[in-house]
């Protein structure tokens, strides 16, 4: 690539960063009083699995700052099981209903979004978590239930290939992908609507931070992963809705803390 096609494609990021109203002579779709999309992606299998929420159950820090101090990126994990009560708490955290306001307007969930729009979908490769067998599924906000997918062949090099090789989420006990369903933020702001999906999926993903904390296990967000292969994998039309947004979790522990700070070690070698 040479430095005018760099250049330009910089600055093509950097105006998509831009608010722009484009004058007076914008009208979103909720201004015209077009139909409000769904709140939430109907199921896609006719089964779903309940998921525990007596949370009071789980080990976990309840410091807040002491949490605030732990927090960080985890890549080596230990290859052991999650239990079923500690998964269900990650997705109550990132994308749980707490409320819904109005008829059916809005839902009011555990992280923030522009205008309460949500556009997150959140999937799942499961590769150990006690009382699941091992593949793909998709997380239901609204009764807190999860649905299988189906199985994945190889499961470890899926995981590998669609987040461009990044061989250390293999050992993931699990790993989320976020998809965004556009027309959920853009039939409100319209042309304005994807800035702000970046700042949420930044709120989606500090919560499973700050919730793996707590529960003492591992998580290190991703934005490196191939949509060729995330959305055929969970069955999306890649423009409607698309992954944007992926992150590995999985048990840890403090004999890995060396290895761990070895992912630096260029740093102290070149002096930075």
């Amino acid at each position: 690539m040479n430095e005018q096609t760099k250049q330009k494609l910089i600055q093509q990021g950097r105006d998509f960063l831009h608010y722009d109203i484009h004058g007076e002579d914008f009208v979103s779709d909720q201004d015209k009083k077009l139909p409000q999309p769904p709140l939430v992606k109907a199921p896609m299998r006719s089964e779903s699995i309940d998921l525990p929420v007596n949370f009071d159950d789980l080990d976990m820090n309840n410091d807040f700052r002491s949490v605030i101090n732990l927090r960080k990126s985890h890549r080596i994990y230990t290859d052991e099981n999650l239990s079923l009560l500690q998964l269900s708490y990650l997705l109550w955290a990132t994308q749980g209903i707490k409320s819904i306001r109005g008829k059916s307007y809005a839902t009011i969930r555990t992280v923030p979004s522009g205008g309460a729009r949500h556009g997150f979908e959140t999937y799942l490769i499961v590769r150990k978590v006690e009382g699941l067998k091992p593949g793909k599924y998709h997380y239901l906000p609204m009764g807190h239930k999860l649905e299988y997918l189906g199985e994945i062949d190889s499961i470890e090099e899926v995981i590998n290939d669609s987040l461009c090789k990044q061989a250390w989420a293999k050992k993931a006990s699990v790993v989320f992908y976020w998809s965004i369903v556009c027309y959920r933020n853009e039939w409100r702001y319209g042309i304005n609507a994807h800035r702000p999906l970046t700042i949420d999926a930044g709120h989606v993903g500090q919560n499973l931070y700050l919730a793996c904390t707590a529960l003492n296990i591992g998580t290190c967000a991703i934005a490196a992963y191939d949509n060729t292969i995330c959305d055929p994998l969970f069955e999306l039309d890649g423009n409607e809705e698309f992954i944007m947004y992926t992150a590995p979790v999985g048990t840890v522990s403090k004999k890995n803390q060396d290895k761990e700070d070895e992912i630096y070690a260029f740093v102290k070698e070149q002096g930075l």
